[in-house]
């Protein structure tokens, strides 16, 4: 019999909480939640390392940012030789592997095929991007020849909605917003447009004359909602090409988004838990659990350990990550209640996470002038928006012990010093860490659409060509 097949979702920048699938108000992913309800879903599912490459080398190699060596957005070279790539692996096991969308990151590597799609900026309607329905045009045609051909195949789909720009196409637009976004007496937006490092990028696809957060909050759910209208189109190419009883489909996501919160004004910066948070969910009927779901904390690292698990393959490689195919047939797992957090985007700090408490620590100025060190209770204050460090010193010390033995075991076992303390060109400026907030507000700057894109793809394209088999 063929092996099976895998079809992995990553889309970018999808907050759990924005999804009918977790009970957000909105009907968002009414296609996702339709199909996920046929397999297994995981409740409680964390990106500790953002943003978009950190996360997704976690992700395909089964490894912590210990483990991976990544930890910044502006990655300076390739994974190293100490990791291997699902993609790799699954080569190696004789499958044939395509990636849509992805093929300019680090992360990526391992793929034999890439494909890229126009994901970024407006389209031709009326100025709307379709990015999903860009994705699909390349997708379907390569999905129907892997699935006339004898071998198992893996297929990768970076999905760009509801990256920023929202601009979800007609009638995506006025789903969930019926105001008056340019409302001189709202003064939401008034932050955002003061922001010096973002402004020119955000207005640059907001209405002229917008005032109104909300309505910015309503493109990022239309931005998901059509990117679910579109996903249902491959739904229906899977089964209409039989794959669905040979095929394990996974979705999930490489990191959240921060919308009008925290001041990071749409956009996937700030160790807040909507950047961290991620759906994840696991199909393959008779093989994967129908309909049910899981509030065990899970990870990014725990998602390639489980798909090899299902797939029967075995490596030999010692993850970081944990298989939850055991949690799935209603074992025991030990569980991992509190992690370190990082990031690398537009400011570098890290921290630690406890189901009560979130610790943060900037290693450097951050161009937001926050605080050095912050502190929330995510018992009393869910939404982060109460930094209580200066009333909770104990607590603060005891976090900073944990998360400093965590370092250094980690450090011990990998050999390695902990990427956070060496990526210090992680903004691609150069000159080191930025010495104070002013520096980093002046440095920190995205004046287009096409400035944000080349820093997703143009810096690291030439760099990682020669390390990836053949790209169309």
């Amino acid at each position: 019999m063929k092996k099976p097949n895998l079809i992995l979702f990553g889309i970018d920048s999808l907050r759990r909480d924005h999804m009918s699938l977790y009970g957000y108000r909105r009907l968002t992913t009414p296609h996702i939640d339709k199909f996920a309800a046929g397999g297994t879903v995981f409740e409680s599912h964390f990106s500790p390392h953002i943003p978009t490459t950190p996360g997704y080398s976690s992700m395909f190699t089964g490894m912590d940012c210990f483990g991976t060596d990544v930890v910044a957005l502006r990655h300076q070279g390739g994974l190293g030789p100490h990791v291997k790539t699902i993609a790799e692996i699954l080569g190696e096991a004789g499958y044939q592997t395509t990636c849509v969308g992805f093929g300019s990151n680090p992360a990526s590597r391992g793929f034999q095929k890439y494909i890229e799609f126009p994901g970024w900026g407006p389209g031709t309607q009326g100025g709307r991007s379709p990015k999903a329905e860009e994705l699909n045009k390349v997708t379907i045609p390569e999905l129907t020849r892997l699935a006339g051909d004898d071998k198992p195949f893996f297929l990768f789909l970076r999905h760009m909605d509801p990256h920023s720009p929202y601009l979800p196409p007609l009638p995506f637009e006025r789903a969930f917003y019926h105001g008056n976004e340019c409302d001189p007496a709202n003064r939401s937006l008034d932050g955002m447009k003061a922001f010096k490092p973002f402004c020119d990028y955000i207005t640059s696809w907001l209405p002229e004359g917008c005032t109104d957060a909300e309505y910015v909050n309503a493109q990022y759910d239309g931005a998901i909602a059509y990117m679910d209208a579109a996903i249902a189109n491959l739904f229906a190419q899977i089964a209409a090409l039989g794959l669905t009883e040979n095929t394990l489909v996974v979705i999930t996501a490489d990191h959240g988004e921060t919308l009008d919160e925290h001041d990071c004004y749409f956009d996937h910066h700030g160790l807040y838990e909507p950047t961290l948070v991620l759906p994840l969910a696991f199909v393959w009927p008779g093989k994967v659990p129908a309909g049910k779901r899981f509030a065990d904390i899970t990870q990014a690292k725990d998602t390639t350990p489980t798909i090899l698990d299902l797939l029967g393959l075995k490596t030999g490689i010692k993850y970081d990550g944990r298989s939850l195919v055991p949690v799935m047939r209603g074992k025991a797992r030990a569980v991992e209640p509190e992690f370190y957090i990082t990031e690398c985007t537009w400011m570098r700090k890290h921290g630690w996470r406890t189901p009560q408490w979130k610790y943060i620590r900037a290693l450097e100025p951050d161009f937001h002038f926050k605080p050095e060190i912050e502190l929330y209770d995510l018992v009393r204050d869910p939404l982060e928006n109460h930094n209580v460090a200066d009333k909770e010193p104990e607590i603060v010390k005891l976090l900073d012990a944990r998360m400093n033995a965590w370092i250094a075991k980690r450090e011990k076992a990998t050999g390695r010093p902990n990427p956070m303390f060496t990526n210090l060109n992680w903004h691609g400026k150069g000159g080191g860490p930025f010495k104070t907030s002013q520096q980093a507000y002046d440095s920190m700057y995205i004046g287009s659409m096409v400035a944000a894109q080349k820093l997703q793809a143009s810096e690291v394209r030439k760099e990682h060509e020669t390390q990836r088999g053949s790209k169309i």
